[in-house]
Order: structure tokens, then C-alpha cells, then sequence
């Protein structure tokens, strides 16, 4: 490749021609998918036939606007309003284009001078997050690369915060745990195994029959934590669970904590949203009591993916996780400065995240976040409601948030779990809708986290008639 070549890769005429096709071509996938709901969710293909396809387009000679089709038609689609599967947001069209500036700009925002409009967009955005938590002035906190990150982040910082010694500098001296429920997210536990707590580490306390944790089991598995050698250093709430959208009791969660000096975390990543409803926040009474908060602003909060707010009660936790030194990046590793986000987080070279929020709240108001997580909590009782009406159906439990959770049962107990999963398996065949599954103890569940405010009452209608056809068939 020659010096005329390497130009011709940041060709102004190229991205203006090429870029108002991709547009038009993103606009009218956006218009087809919201508007014609018999089109499919998702096309499914056998995981080795895709690899060979791909593999076939690297030696093809079609153009790059044929290879963006071709990754359209490949792909689900979570703005069609029977997309019901996994909890990720369904982009604001806004957000998605701040993603083109800052695909464009590429500032990596670790170091203040790489970041200079984000790092302060993002000083604002989590500033915003921590008052709708309802902490003071004295919190703190910044964006990361999702829930799992900044879980294991937050767990950092209670290791920082509760284990005796200097942990950082000198390694584990006792063999250290957490609490959490056994409904939390796998994360939880795959974050507590990286610290090197190991399996003895993660002390799960069972939950009731509502999928929260069991708040009166919590003194006696402390108590036998401690008699097998274990320092706990810290309770993860849960707000809500990722299988049954189910919310701890975070107060009494937050007084146990104090009460044993240990530090409270709660992992919002899925619910924590609720902070910026009127009508929901009561599922998250107590969030502000806890010492962090991860929220995904990708679920409900309208970005792309990823996208996770880290909340500090006190911003000086924020700074003492990762102390150390990076003389060509920062004079000193104590110095607090939140303009320089590599102190705080995993990342340096961290994506402009802070844009894509911004860009929602910017042109559509601080409101917009209630509005949606309204609708979708909503939608989350109508379909409820629809499932409880038909005797051939069977719901796990009233949902408290959009996650519902049910199972087509006129088959016998025996097979009820198989026929659940044939059910599931054909409509992802059929790509009419796309939903996933759950096993709650020993049972299998059909479920659903209702993530497109466009969804409507007979999308719900059409999901379990096609279900009842499908069951139908298979007898």
C-alpha cells in the first residue's frame, strides 16, 4: 500500500458518499423493523453454516455497502417490537449517531487532554446518576465498560475499604468473602473468584419465595462464614435479579451492613434505573443507603452497549482502588482528579461513553429516562395479566419489573421442562419472536425482558397464540 493508498482512508468524500448510504440503508432497516411486525426478529442460522458464509463474503468481490447488508439481514433485531430476549437496550437513534462522533474522534479518555468534552460530560452525567441515587455532595463516580466490570470494580474498592493490610501492595493475608444472593448475577461470583476468593469466597444465602434474598438467613450464614475462617467484607443487593427481575429488600439489606461493618453494594444494572421513575422508585428504596451503585445505562436507559454508571457514596473510595503509578500519564497516583477517569477505572484508553448519554438527556430532557422505564415496567403487568387469563399457561410470579417469566403447562410434569424447551427452540426457528429461558431451581421457564417501549399489548397476544399453535403441534 503506498502513501496515496493510506490517504485514501480518511477520504472526506468517501465517509460524505459512503455515510449517507449507510444512513439511508440504517434508516430504512429502522423503518421496516418498527413498522412491518410479521418481518423477522431474527433469521437463525446453524453457528458453522455462518462462520462458512463469512468466510466465503472475505474472498467475494461484492462492495461494502452489500457487506452491511448482508450484516443487517444476518442479525437481531432489537428494535423490532418482538424483540422480547435478552435485557439489551434498544438504542435512541441519537445516541447511535453520538456513537458515529465518537468512533470518529476516538478520544480515549483515561488522561484529561485525550478527553477533554467527554471527561466533562461525564463529570455531569454521573454527577446526575448520583443525585437521582440520592446521595450528597461528596459522591462520586464514573462510566465503565459494563455490569461486570463495574461490579468487580466496586468489589476492588470494598477489599480497598474492609480488608486488613494493604491488599494492593502486599496480597491477600486472610481468606476473604462476600455475600450475595443466590439470584444474583453470574458476575458476582466470576468477580469474587478474579479477586481470589475462591468458591469459599462467595457465600450465596438462599431466597425466599418471592426471588429476594432471604434478609432473615443473613446473621447465621455471616456467623458460619466466620467460624470456617472467612473475613466478609461485603452484601451485594440485588436491584433487581437479572432471572426474575426481583428486588432485594435494600434497606434492610443496608442496615445489616452497618450493623456488621461491611461494605453494601448493589448491583443495578438491570433495575437500577428505577431511580429516575416517579412510580417504580419505591423497588429501590434504600439504594441510597449503600456504599455503590452499577447501573447500565445500556438495559433500560436507552444506549448502546456498553455503558455502565459507577456510583461512590463517598467519591474518596473512587480514588483509592487503583493507587498506583503511571508517570507518563499523571505527576502523582494520590492526587484526586476526576478529569483523569484511568485513576478510577479498568480502562485508559476508555470509549467517549459519557456522549451517548449525553446526546439522549441533551435533546430529549432529563425525563426521558422515566418515561421509558415506566412503559417498559408497565408492559411488564399488562403481559402479565394476558398470561394469567389463559388456563394453559402458567406465571412464575407477579412481576415487579419487566422480566416476566411463565411456561405453556397442559403437558405432564414429567415432560413439562423438554416441552418448554422444543417451544423455545422453534420459535427462534421460526424468528416470528425472539425470547429466551430460565431454569428456576428445578424448573424451566419461558422468559421474557420487555426492552422496546414500541411493544404493544398485542405483540403479547401474538406471542402466546403462536405458542399455543406451536404447543398444538407437538401433541
Amino acid at each position: 500500500m503506498n502513501e496515496t493508498e493510506l490517504s485514501k482512508l480518511y477520504s472526506p468524500s468517501d465517509f460524505r458518499e459512503i455515510g449517507h448510504q449507510l444512513v439511508d440503508m440504517l434508516a430504512d432497516h429502522l423503518d421496516q423493523t418498527q413498522s412491518q411486525k410479521e418481518q423477522a426478529v431474527l433469521t437463525y442460522q446453524d453457528p458453522e453454516k455462518e462462520l462458512a458464509y463469512w468466510k466465503d463474503d472475505m474472498s467475494s468481490d461484492s462492495n461494502i455497502m452489500d457487506f452491511y447488508k448482508k450484516v443487517l439481514d444476518r442479525s437481531i433485531h432489537v428494535h423490532h417490537p418482538r424483540y422480547m430476549g435478552h435485557q439489551v437496550a434498544v438504542p435512541s437513534v441519537i445516541s447511535s449517531l453520538s456513537g458515529l462522533v465518537t468512533d470518529v474522534l476516538s478520544n480515549g479518555t483515561g488522561v484529561y487532554e485525550m478527553g477533554m468534552a467527554s471527561n466533562a460530560l461525564e463529570r455531569i452525567v454521573t454527577d446526575f446518576v448520583a443525585k437521582k441515587i440520592g446521595y450528597e455532595s461528596d459522591a462520586a463516580g464514573f462510566l465503565t465498560s459494563g455490569g461486570t466490570l463495574a461490579n468487580l470494580t466496586a468489589l476492588l474498592a470494598a477489599r480497598k475499604a474492609k480488608a486488613p493490610g494493604m491488599v494492593w501492595e502486599e496480597g491477600h493475608k486472610e481468606k476473604l468473602a462476600v455475600l450475595v444472593s443466590e439470584e444474583a448475577h453470574y458476575c458476582i461470583d466470576r468477580a469474587a473468584r478474579i479477586l481470589g476468593f475462591g468458591a469459599d469466597g462467595i457465600i450465596k444465602v438462599p431466597s425466599n419465595e418471592f426471588y429476594k434474598i432471604d434478609t432473615s438467613l443473613l446473621a447465621a450464614y455471616l456467623e458460619n462464614a466466620k467460624s470456617k475462617g472467612l473475613a466478609v467484607i461485603a452484601v451485594v443487593g440485588c436491584a433487581s435479579s437479572t432471572s426474575t427481575g426481583s428486588y432485594d429488600d435494600l434497606e434492610m439489606l443496608a442496615t445489616f451492613a452497618e450493623d456488621n461493618n461491611l461494605w453494601f453494594h448493589i448491583d443495578g444494572a438491570h433495575g437500577g434505573g428505577v431511580i429516575f421513575s416517579e412510580k417504580y422508585k419505591y423497588l429501590a428504596k434504600g439504594i441510597d443507603k449503600a456504599d455503590s451503585v452499577a447501573i447500565d445505562f445500556h438495559k433500560m436507559l436507552l444506549t448502546p452497549a456498553l455503558n455502565t454508571a459507577l456510583i461512590f457514596k463517598n467519591g474518596e473510595d473512587s480514588y483509592k482502588t487503583f493507587e498506583q503509578k503511571a508517570q507518563y500519564l499523571w505527576d502523582s497516583q494520590h492526587s484526586r482528579e476526576w478529569y483523569n477517569s484511568g485513576k478510577r477505572t479498568f480502562e485508559c484508553t476508555k470509549l467517549m461513553m459519557s456522549l451517548k448519554v449525553y446526546s439522549i438527556i441533551k435533546m430529549y430532557g432529563e425525563d426521558i429516562f422515566e418515561k421509558n422505564m415506566d412503559r417498559l415496567y408497565d408492559l411488564g403487568k399488562v403481559f402479565a395479566k394476558l398470561i394469567k387469563e389463559r388456563a394453559k399457561f402458567e406465571l412464575l410470579i407477579d412481576p415487579e419489573a419487566n422480566i416476566v417469566n411463565f411456561r405453556y403447562n397442559d403437558v405432564s410434569s414429567e415432560v413439562i421442562n423438554s416441552f418448554n424447551s422444543r417451544i423455545r427452540e422453534e420459535l427462534i426457528l421460526l424468528g416470528k419472536f425472539y425470547i429466551v429461558q430460565t431454569m428456576v431451581g428445578e424448573n424451566r421457564y419461558l422468559r421474557t425482558s420487555i426492552m422496546n417501549p414500541l411493544t404493544e399489548k398485542e405483540d403479547f397476544i401474538a406471542l402466546l397464540d403462536e405458542i399455543q399453535r406451536i404447543a398444538d403441534s407437538f401433541k
